[in-house]
C-alpha cells in the first residue's frame, strides 16, 4: 500500500511538473514573438531614418548648389547692369535741348520714334516696353549718322525737382537697355529730363498722367552727311566712317553727325 502511494505520488508530481512547464512556455511565447517584432520594428525604422537623413542632405547639397549658382549668375547680371549704367552715364549727352548740344541741327530730320509710358513712381521699363524698344532697335543697324533724342517725362503729381530727377531715371533706363542689348554708343544718346514741363495729355484724368509719365526716342539722322557721302555707282548709303569726320579734323559743313 505505501509502495503504491509513493508510486502515486510521483506521477502526480511529474505530471504537475509538465503541466507548469507547459503553462511557462505558453505564456512566455507571446511575449518573445513581440520582442522579436518590435526589435525587428525598431531596426527597420532605424533604416528609414538613415535614409531619409541621407535624402535630406543630398536635396541641402542641391539646394546650396543650386542657390550658389543663382547668386553668381544675379552677381554677373549686376556687374553688367552696373557696366551698362556706367556706360550710359560717362559718355550720354544730357541738355535741356538739343540746339545746345548739336551744331547744325536744322540738318538732322526725324525718320523714327518710339513712345513707353511707366507706372506712377516707377522708373523701371515692362516687358511691353521693352517690345517696343525692340522693335524700334531694329531699323538702326541700317542707319548711318543718326543721333537718339531720349525725352523723359512725368506727370503733375509731386515737386518739380523730384519730377525732374525722375523723368532723367526712366529716359537713363531706356539708354541703359539700348547700350547693353544693342551696343548703340552711348555718346549717340541725347538725354533730356523735361519733368512735368511739357505735356502731351492733360493731367485731370487718370488716362491723361498715365501718357505723360512717358520716354520719348526719336531717331534723328543728318541728311546733309548722308547726300554728301560718296556712293561709287551704288545707290547703297556709304559707311558711317566715310561720312563722319575724324576727331580733331575739321569739319566744313558745321555738323555733328553722331
Amino acid at each position: 500500500m505505501m509502495l503504491m502511494m509513493a508510486t502515486a505520488s510521483f506521477a502526480v508530481l511529474g505530471a504537475t511538473g509538465c503541466a507548469t512547464k507547459n503553462y511557462v512556455r505558453n505564456q512566455t511565447a507571446p511575449i518573445i514573438q513581440k520582442t522579436g517584432d518590435l526589435e525587428n520594428q525598431t531596426a527597420e525604422n532605424n533604416r528609414q531614418i538613415h535614409n531619409v537623413d541621407d535624402s535630406a542632405q543630398a536635396g541641402i547639397k542641391q539646394a546650396q548648389s543650386s542657390a550658389d549658382t543663382a547668386n553668381q549668375n544675379a552677381q554677373q547680371a549686376s556687374t553688367a547692369a552696373n557696366q551698362a549704367n556706367d556706360a550710359a552715364n560717362d559718355a550720354a549727352h544730357r541738355a535741356d535741348s538739343l540746339d545746345d548740344v548739336v551744331k547744325g541741327l536744322d540738318n538732322y530730320k526725324q525718320i523714327g520714334d518710339v513712345s513707353v509710358t511707366f507706372g506712377f513712381d516707377k522708373s523701371a521699363l515692362t516687358s511691353d516696353d521693352k517690345q517696343q524698344l525692340d522693335s524700334f532697335a531694329a531699323q538702326l543697324a541700317s542707319s548711318n549718322s543718326f543721333i537718339l533724342e531720349v525725352t523723359g517725362g512725368t506727370d503733375s503729381a509731386g515737386p518739380a525737382q523730384y519730377n525732374y530727377d525722375l523723368s532723367n531715371r526712366r529716359a537713363d533706363a531706356v539708354v541703359q537697355y539700348l547700350v547693353s542689348k544693342y551696343n548703340i554708343p552711348a555718346h549717340r544718346f541725347y538725354l533730356i529730363g523735361i519733368g512735368k514741363d511739357q505735356y502731351v495729355a492733360e493731367n485731370n484724368t487718370r488716362e491723361g498722367r498715365a501718357k505723360n509719365r512717358r520716354v520719348e526716342v526719336q531717331m534723328l539722322t543728318n541728311m546733309q552727311a548722308q547726300n554728301s557721302a560718296p556712293t561709287q555707282g551704288s545707290t547703297q548709303p556709304a559707311p558711317a566712317t566715310n561720312s563722319a569726320p575724324a576727331s580733331g579734323t575739321s569739319n566744313p559743313t558745321g555738323t555733328v553727325n553722331e
